[in-house]
């Protein structure tokens, strides 16, 4: 899975945003001919290499060109969406970053969201970073969006109804749910139309996820904050192939028994992997009163656990069994035979992710040679073991 994680030390913008996907490795003239079928006239888009703090990052600005008339609503930008040759999937996708815009831009303002005036210019600058943001997460293949924690600038901004606190309050009820910090930082780092792109966007907030990285770009904000770069850094990756989230479940059945003939635990323990058990094993433990008691674990397929327990009930005197179904991850098995002065051995080889583990000769064999040929255990062993290390080094 293509992973794009934002890696938000200075926030977030839409341009930012634009640019640290541009630098990812998408040209400049693919998105502008993308954008192109949005059919709205008036803008342009400007993209040119810049530099902060000595790190080389993409600068975008959307320019306007012709006069843009009267503020849009809503249902207007809607409008320009289905009206464009916009695919569907994107135009959905950008829609929806503009109704949580509106959303909490109603919210602020105390109306409701169809009443919301996305005024003059910043409509067209939202519409092509929203719009484009869809498009280069596409072209990128981006299937999961994670964001780091942003943090907050303080100080105060003016717009059309003044001056208001910075975060600014739209932003702030954008983020509602998402982990934020302070720093000392006089200006806004975290724009609404860069938090309502990571708001809809985004599957999680966090740190960055296990991932093989395949590249990285960096977006330039506008201002500047003496010493720290106000860059957005977006790092596309993909998944690592986790072999824990796939291993296969086993059903982990478990009781006390303090009452029954240890003799009866042999035929038991045959029963029980004749009928499916994938192990079985005693642990002699002490209950109540000083009670000495035995410990029977039976790891059991989940297709088979019933009948296990089943069998549990009917072969010994327990009232009550314990279970717990958990995943497991084993070692790939893989046979090999060599041959001894005793007689052929089979080699039980594991291996994981490719790589071998552990090799060890079949206890089995092993017995059935030394009683053959009146040879100890431990010779036996040692003589397969010999023969496979030099089968292994050929």
């Amino acid at each position: 899975m293509r992973i794009a994680y934002f890696d938000c030390f200075s926030g977030v913008s839409g341009d930012m945003t634009l640019g640290a996907l541009l630098a990812c490795g998408v040209e400049a003239d693919w998105l502008r001919e993308e954008l192109a079928r949005l059919n709205l006239p008036g803008w342009r888009l400007d993209v040119a290499p810049t530099s902060q703090n000595g790190i080389g990052a993409t600068d975008v600005t959307v320019a306007v060109t012709e006069e843009q008339g009267h503020g849009r609503h809503l249902h207007h930008i809607g409008e320009i969406l289905a009206k464009s040759d916009i695919r569907p999937g994107i135009q959905a996708k950008a829609l929806a970053v503009f109704s949580r815009l509106a959303d909490a831009e109603a919210k602020i303002h105390q109306t409701t969201p169809d009443r919301i005036h996305f005024h003059e210019v910043g409509a067209v600058d939202a519409i092509v970073d929203i719009v484009g943001s869809c498009l280069l997460l596409e072209k990128l293949g981006v299937e999961r969006v994670v964001a780091s924690p942003l943090p907050m600038g303080r100080g105060f901004v003016e717009c059309m109804h003044g001056t208001i606190p910075l975060p600014a309050p739209a932003t702030l009820e954008l983020l509602e749910g998402v982990p934020v910090y302070p720093v000392d930082v006089e200006g806004e780092l975290v724009t609404p139309t860069g938090a309502a792109i990571l708001k809809t966007l985004a599957h999680e907030f966090g740190p960055m996820p296990t991932m093989t990285i395949r590249a990285s770009g960096y977006g330039s904000g506008k201002k500047r904050f003496g010493n720290r770069p106000n860059l957005l850094r977006v790092i596309l990756g993909d998944t690592v192939e986790d072999v824990f989230s796939g291993a296969p479940e086993i059903t982990v059945l478990e009781t006390n028994v303090d009452d029954f003939s240890p003799q009866f635990y042999e035929p038991l323990s045959e029963k029980l992997f004749a009928s499916g058990a994938a192990d079985v094993f005693l642990v002699p433990i002490q209950m109540k009163k000083g009670r000495p008691a035995t410990l029977l674990t039976v790891l059991a397929p989940p297709d088979r656990a019933e009948l296990l327990a089943d069998l549990i009930f009917t072969e010994t005197t327990t009232l009550g069994i314990r279970f717990n179904t958990m995943k497991r991850i084993c070692l790939e098995r893989e046979w090999k035979t060599v041959e001894t002065q005793y007689g052929p051995i089979r080699i039980k080889v594991g291996r994981w992710k490719g790589e071998e583990k552990t090799a060890s000769p079949e206890y089995e064999d092993v017995r059935a040679a030394a009683e053959k040929t009146g040879t100890p255990l431990k010779a036996v062993h040692q003589a397969a073991m010999t023969a496979y290390e030099r089968l292994s080094e050929r």
